[in-house]
């Protein structure tokens, strides 16, 4: 499996690539630009949207527009542009970082510190009329998605260098356990996604890689990359067997030409659909 350049850019810390299935294209973001992208793999079309604050993640609504996850809390822009708070809840020295949609149509978000302070973040959930119930407290919480019957949550807090898993209701986690745990020197767990067959690909940053776990824990594919920041992945394309990666370039002194680019894995597999959120 070889990368490919779906988006030659230049972010400083992009993340959150998302299939948007109703608009036939992906949505990611640069977190530290404060803009969220979108590209159409059929035309090539490309939209910047600034956001005016940092920006973690940005998922498609149902109708139209986006939900983000700002610096001070979640926002939504509607199909027209218009943009309103969800929830706002400012707090200095916290952002917003990465989110996922789950089975049941709420927004989970995550939080850190900007001085990446132990216990400084937070993952909460989101319900569609803005009701936020926090769950987990937790360095840098990233990577969130679930397996194909709903019934599992994958999380990573990355500074622990841990994959975790959950038992999942329909509307909260429970029973945490270890996944999968990142040896020392491969890198940090940052950003996943769920494939059909229930396996869990994650981003390595600092590792220059993907890996691919079986739904036990088992590793079974590692992909190299030619960056040393891969952030996040996502299924997306036709039929979904595309797997596009965020990269970054944020903190290197000499980062290679394509950090900060969309990457590609071509037919890498067959993804999940992922829900829009509907509030």
């Amino acid at each position: 499996m070889r990368p490919e350049v779906a988006v030659r850019e230049r972010a400083e810390l992009g993340e959150g690539p998302t299939w948007d299935t109703a608009a036939g294209r992906l949505i990611w973001v640069d977190i530290l630009s404060s803009r969220v992208h979108t590209f159409d793999p059929a035309t090539g079309r490309r939209t910047v949207l600034d956001t005016g604050q940092h920006v973690g993640a940005a998922k498609p609504r149902s109708g139209g527009g986006l939900v983000v996850n700002l610096r001070d809390g979640v926002a939504l822009y509607g199909a027209d542009g218009a943009f309103s708070w969800l929830a706002h809840d400012p707090v200095p020295g916290r952002r917003g970082n990465d989110a996922a949609v789950a089975p049941d149509g709420a927004l989970w978000i995550g939080t850190m510190r900007y001085d990446d302070a132990e216990g400084g973040g937070t993952l909460s959930r989101v319900a569609p009329d803005g009701t936020v119930t926090r769950t987990l407290v937790m360095s840098c919480s990233n990577g969130t998605g679930w397996s194909p019957d709903g019934s599992l949550m994958y999380h990573v807090d990355t500074p622990t260098r841990r994959i975790d898993v959950f038992d999942f209701d329909g509307e909260l986690p429970y029973h945490r356990r270890e996944f999968a745990t990142i040896e020392e020197g491969a890198g940090f767990p940052d950003g996943l996604a769920v494939d059909a067959a229930g396996c869990v690909w994650v981003a390595l940053w600092d590792g220059s890689a993907l890996r691919r776990y079986t739904p036990d824990g088992a590793l079974d594919r590692t992909v190299p990359l030619p960056v040393r920041r891969p952030t996040s992945c996502a299924f997306g394309g036709r039929e979904l067997r595309d797997l596009y990666i965020s990269t970054a370039r944020a903190g290197l002194d000499a980062p290679h030409p394509l950090a900060g680019s969309l990457l590609v894995l071509p037919d890498a597999g067959q993804g999940l659909p992922q829900p829009a959120f509907p509030g």
